[in-house]
């Protein structure tokens, strides 16, 4: 099995339709969205749409705190551009989508998988993992070998090593990484719509199962167009500006 694993599209219509192309070359057999479906883009319609037809085909879905805030649900932590961005959103969905967003799960545990938007710790509470400590909280937690979640933005692995603490590791793009069963992972697989690491390449994650291994990306698409229709939405000039900057 190959897993394609996707996190933080936020209404990114070019960015994910680019990443499934990438993935599809590569022989992907299985997806999961790992939240934050909409907000910040300009395509929530299209985006969630197309996210739903691979949902009835079999692709893991998960909530995200904007997904949340779509469906009304306070988010303190959200800031101005963000707040602006989903109120716009609640304005272009219609009742198919929402009815699909209402019915996403926080979690999904599949055997010895766990898929969730931030930390397996508490869903709901949309923690970032972003320390060792935390990395440590939503493996234990999450109980499973392998937990594969967003929220963050950037991709990053953490494993736990043989001290029974967890150790990072910063994956390098297009370079398998072995993920021998014998341990267990946490890998956050970036934002295929909003990265914030100072590349507008989107992001995304590739398990190979029978190999035992796990692949990041970061695939070019057309930022430009994709920030143009931010624009013409008369969204923030920040979001814009962000997927032209990658920051």
């Amino acid at each position: 099995m190959k897993l394609a694993l996707f996190a933080d599209i936020h209404s990114n219509l070019e960015a994910i339709t680019a990443c499934l192309a990438h993935d599809q070359a590569l022989g992907a057999d299985r997806y999961a969205f790992l939240g934050d479906l909409v907000g910040y883009g300009a395509d929530p319609v299209a985006v969630l749409d197309l996210i739903e037809q691979h949902a009835a085909n079999g692709a893991v879905v998960v909530l995200g705190n904007h997904d949340a805030a779509a469906l009304g649900h306070p988010d303190d932590t959200l800031n101005s551009n963000a707040r602006t961005a989903i109120a716009w959103t609640q304005a272009q969905i219609g009742a198919k989508q929402r009815a699909f967003l209402t019915g996403l799960p926080l979690i999904v545990r599949d055997e010895n998988i766990l898929f969730v938007h931030a930390s397996a710790a508490a869903p709901e509470q949309w923690i970032y993992v972003t320390s060792l400590t935390e990395a440590e909280e939503s493996i234990r937690a999450g109980n499973a070998g392998y937990i594969f979640s967003g929220h963050v933005h950037e991709q990053k692995l953490y494993y736990m090593g043989a001290s029974g603490r967890p150790m990072p590791f910063r994956p390098v793009p297009g370079t398998p990484i072995p993920t021998g069963k014998h341990r267990r992972w946490l890998a956050i697989v970036g934002s295929a719509g909003q990265p914030r690491d100072r590349s507008n390449k989107a992001c995304y994650a590739l398990a190979d199962f029978e190999r035992g291994r796990l692949t990041f990306f970061r695939v070019p698409y057309d930022h430009e167009f994709a920030a143009q229709k931010v624009r013409s939405a008369g969204l923030p000039d920040r979001l814009a500006r962000r997927l032209e900057r990658g920051a």
